[in-house]
C-alpha cells in the first residue's frame, strides 16, 4: 500500500493518459471501422477490395511494429509535427479498426438477407440501408464480440510505454528510479487494469440488457 500512497501523482497521472489514449483511440477506430465493414459488404467490387486489403494488411502487421512506424517513420515524412500520444492513438486506432470492421460484417451478416433486398426494392441506395436497416441492428448483434475487442484495445495500451508516452505501462519504469520494487508496482497497474476491464464489462452487459436483439 506504501507503494501505492507514496507515488499516487504518478499512478494518476499514468491511467489519466491511459484513458485519454484509450477514448480517442476507440472512438477513431469505431468511425473508421464502421466506414471499413460496410466497404467490406459494398456491393461495389473496388471498394470491397480496399476494404480487404486494409484489413489484410493492417491487422497481420504487428502492433510493436505499426507504432514503431508511427513514432519514428512518421517524423521523417516532413509531415505535421504531432506529439508522440497523437501517433499512439492513431497507431491504435487503424490497428483496432480492423477488428472492428471484421466484427460489424459479422453483424451485418446475421441480418436476414431479405431485409437487404425489401430495402433495394422500395429504392433504398447502399448508404441508406446501411445507416438506418443494416448498421443498427448489426450493432446490437455485435455488442459482446465488440466489447471484447475495445477491452484488447485497453490492454494495448501499455505498448505505448515503449515509445515514450507516459501512461500506465510506463509507471513500472518510472518508479523502479525511485527505488520501489517492480513486482510491487506491476501488481498495482494489474489491479488497476482488472478494475477498468470490469467497468467495461459491466457496460457491455448494461448494453446487452437494453439493446439485446430478441430471436
Amino acid at each position: 500500500m506504501d507503494t501505492l500512497l507514496n507515488n499516487l501523482d504518478v499512478f494518476v497521472d499514468g491511467f489519466t493518459l491511459t484513458l485519454q489514449v484509450f477514448l480517442w483511440s476507440a472512438l477513431f477506430a469505431l468511425i473508421l471501422g464502421t466506414i471499413v465493414g460496410a466497404m467490406r459488404v459494398s456491393p461495389v467490387a473496388p471498394m470491397r477490395w480496399v476494404g480487404t486489403g486494409y484489413v489484410n494488411l493492417v491487422r497481420n502487421t504487428p502492433l510493436t511494429l505499426l507504432m514503431f512506424f508511427f513514432a519514428f517513420g512518421y517524423p521523417k515524412l516532413d509531415l505535421p509535427n504531432v506529439s508522440y500520444t497523437t501517433l499512439a492513438i492513431f497507431a491504435l486506432g487503424l490497428y483496432t479498426a480492423t477488428y472492428v470492421a471484421e466484427t460489424l460484417r459479422a453483424g451485418i451478416n446475421t441480418v436476414p438477407l431479405g431485409q437487404a433486398e425489401a430495402a433495394r426494392a422500395i429504392g433504398l441506395t447502399f448508404g441508406q440501408s446501411m445507416s438506418h436497416i443494416l448498421m443498427p441492428q448489426a450493432f446490437r448483434a455485435v455488442i459482446p464480440p465488440m466489447m471484447s475487442v475495445f477491452i484488447a484495445l485497453l490492454k494495448n495500451t501499455t505498448v505505448a510505454a515503449g515509445f515514450s508516452v507516459a501512461e500506465a505501462g510506463y509507471i513500472r519504469a518510472s518508479l523502479s528510479e525511485r527505488g520501489e520494487p517492480a513486482i510491487v508496482v506491476l501488481l498495482w497497474v494489474a489491479l488497476f487494469f482488472i478494475l477498468l476491464v470490469a467497468v467495461l464489462s459491466f457496460v457491455q452487459r448494461m448494453l446487452e440488457n437494453r439493446l439485446k436483439v430478441l430471436r
